[in-house]
């Protein structure tokens, strides 16, 4: 059957359920893991292939996010994520003492040691064959140094797991599995579902440094807002500036979003990783071992309270955002009131000063009309007087009398009509 083109991440998106699969396990077995920050993919990738170099195995892909190989007497796999790698280092077998010999240990030294970024994670994992009784709690206590022990039965019974959660004086966490009836498979689920509820673990409470410095500084902040919103609600004889206040509210709105902005990334990875924690947990299947607490149970008690930590600061973060923004828009709307308040008033005190200007218009044109009468009337007379030195008899002073009405109304309909001509163009401008 002939297919449609296919979709250009077709094949990409159906091997991404593939594309990290777990390594199968048979007891006796060690198990060493090792998460490291901040690798660069191209430094990562040349590293390891100076590894196959070094075992004459062939070397991973340049663009690889995962890499599996045998070396002979070791197995080494790398998963590429997106804050980290994790490498998981196999030995088959083990020593007569737990966790005496490791499985990192058959790793060239220098190598190891060269890897790429900052460690983040390294842990040991010992896989005790079946038909070796669960030893009691103080034998136990031995192998993790005396430290508190948590575990329990896990895949409902066909394992058993302890751990201490701390990091041992060689610099790596410790976890002690038992395999009772488990699948080659299942013991590799189970042993990497460990170490990533180790990893998510770490992943999650880098939130928890964020949260804890940007805690005063949030404390002080919102008490700045309240300082500010009791003074935008004080009476108005009493109120301070609302210039002033919102000159405060800018600076403090903009800190605010930075702190949101800043922060948002970690304490959102933070939320997801702690939900991969309880994922992997709820996978385990535990069932309680009598006087041993359960992994769930530990991370309830001791992971919980500080992602409450981090939950509560991103929560006062937005809260306060939305609160100082607000306040500005109200602060605004009361600044853009009483300055609408004051162009109404300038514009009260424009029209009566130019009711004022139209009276002394009126009051200049009145005069300037008599002026101008005055002054045609004046020309009248001479004329007439000029007219009697030719021998037409004219009275002057009765022509100037019969001339002051006509010019003095022809004078004011000519100003009219001039100031009605100015009026008409500035409307006409104006439109």
């Amino acid at each position: 059957m002939q297919l449609p083109a296919d979709h250009p991440q077709r094949y990409a998106l159906a091997n991404e359920i593939h594309a990290r699969p777990y390594d199968a396990l048979e007891a006796p077995e060690r198990v060493s893991y090792l998460a490291v920050l901040s690798g660069e993919r191209a430094a990562e990738h040349a590293h390891l292939v100076r590894l196959c170099e070094r075992g004459g195995v062939h070397p991973p892909q340049p663009a690889a996010s995962h890499f599996l190989a045998d070396f002979g007497n070791y197995r080494v796999k790398w998963e590429r994520h997106t804050e980290f790698s994790g490498y998981t280092f196999f030995l088959r077998g083990w020593a007569a003492e737990l966790f005496a010999e490791t499985a990192v240990a058959a790793v060239p030294a220098d190598w190891a040691a060269a890897i790429p970024g900052e460690t983040l994670v390294a842990a040991h994992a010992e896989l005790v064959p079946r038909g070796i009784a669960l030893p009691e709690g103080r034998e136990i206590a031995r192998v993790f140094g005396g430290n508190y022990v948590v575990g329990a039965e896990i895949g409902e019974g066909v394992g058993a797991v302890f751990t201490d959660f701390r990091i041992h004086a060689d610099g790596h966490n410790r976890f002690l599995v038992f395999d009772v009836g488990m699948s080659r498979r299942q013991a590799g689920r189970m042993v990497q579902r460990l170490f990533e509820i180790e990893t998510y673990r770490m992943m999650a409470l880098l939130a928890l440094p964020v949260a804890l410095a940007a805690a005063p500084r949030l404390a002080e902040m919102e008490e700045a807002l309240v300082e500010i919103t009791a003074a935008m609600a004080g009476d108005a004889g009493r109120r301070a500036d609302d210039h002033a206040l919102l000159e405060r509210l800018i600076p403090l709105a903009a800190e605010a979003e930075r702190a949101v902005v800043s922060s948002q990334y970690r304490f959102g990875a933070a939320r997801a990783y702690h939900s991969l924690v309880n994922s992997r947990i709820a996978e385990l299947r535990e069932r309680r071992l009598p006087g041993t607490q359960t992994i769930e149970e530990f991370m309830a008690r001791r992971l919980a309270p500080a992602m409450a930590t981090c939950e509560s600061i991103a929560r006062r973060q937005r809260e306060l955002a939305e609160r100082v923004a607000r306040a500005s828009r109200l602060l605004s709307t009361r600044v853009d009131i009483v300055r609408e308040r004051q162009n109404q008033e300038l514009l009260s005190s424009m029209e009566r000063r130019a009711r004022l200007q139209l009276r002394l218009q009126e009051t200049v044109e009145g005069l300037s009309v008599a002026a101008i009468t005055y002054y045609v009337v004046g020309l009248v007379g001479y004329a007439a007087k000029g007219l009697n030195s030719v021998g037409i008899a004219l009275d002057s002073d009765l022509a100037m009398g019969v001339a002051i009405p006509v010019v003095a109304v022809l004078v004011a309909l000519g100003v009219r009509r001039v100031r009605r001509s100015v009026m008409e163009a500035e409307r006409a401008g104006t439109g």
